[in-house]
């Protein structure tokens, strides 16, 4: 009877545990097309698509764009926000809503975790991420706003792994005035950027490590 207890009692202390282990269920919702202002007056319009995440059937953020799947259990995603533009002196009362997109933020299907993504130099308007297993490539804005920056950062990583001056801000309306969006290679993993105020050039990346291609393999 005592050895019968004391396996009953080690039983029922693993319960807690199991019960904490719930997997949640993390799904985005149908894309819905808004208006997004561009450009330094912002007088100018673009077209995008927002759509809900849910965790356990409830919105828990909004995002915008492709998701890029890390791992089996991970996946990024652009985040979009809604702002409120109203001036002080406006009459209405309700909030004059704009959509804005964001930052990207690391979502675990199996947590339901969302976690935000710290890619240096990344600007909201102008940095066009390609995402190559957990590597980000873009083009980077400094931060007073007059240099570009070719950069390769790495979800783990604090510092990027790479990060190269490739010009002056031009400071235009379209996302593409400065680069376009890279490209990536695989075997070996590589990746080429293309500015439009410089010639376009290619980097290998081996773990944490990153090299400048010689000038004739960014041609290829």
């Amino acid at each position: 009877m005592r050895f019968a207890w004391v396996i009953a009692t080690a039983i029922l202390a693993c319960l807690p545990a199991t019960a904490t282990s719930k997997v949640h269920t993390v799904t985005l919702g149908r894309p819905t097309a808004v208006k997004l202002l561009i450009g330094v007056s912002e007088e100018k319009t673009i077209d995008i698509t927002v759509r809900a995440l849910y965790v356990d059937g409830k919105v828990k953020d909004f995002t915008t764009g492709d998701t890029h799947d890390v791992t089996d259990r991970e996946f990024v995603v652009r985040r979009a926000y809604r702002i409120n533009d109203s001036l002080p002196e406006d009459a209405r009362k309700t909030p004059k809503w704009l959509w804005q997109r964001g930052d990207w933020v690391l979502v675990d299907r199996r947590s339901g975790k969302t976690s935000s993504l710290k890619l240096p130099d990344f600007d909201s308007f102008y940095s066009q991420v390609s995402w190559y297993r957990d590597y980000a490539a873009y083009c980077g804005i400094s931060s007073n706003g007059e240099r570009v920056s070719a950069v390769v950062a790495e979800i783990s990583a604090k510092k990027p792994l790479y990060r190269k001056d490739v010009g002056k801000n031009t400071v235009g309306d379209d996302a593409e005035s400065n680069c376009s969006a890279p490209h990536w290679d695989r075997q070996p993993a590589r990746v080429t950027f293309l500015p439009k105020v410089s010639d376009k050039f290619t980097v290998t990346v081996n773990g944490r490590f990153v090299d400048q291609a010689a000038d004739n393999e960014s041609d290829e």
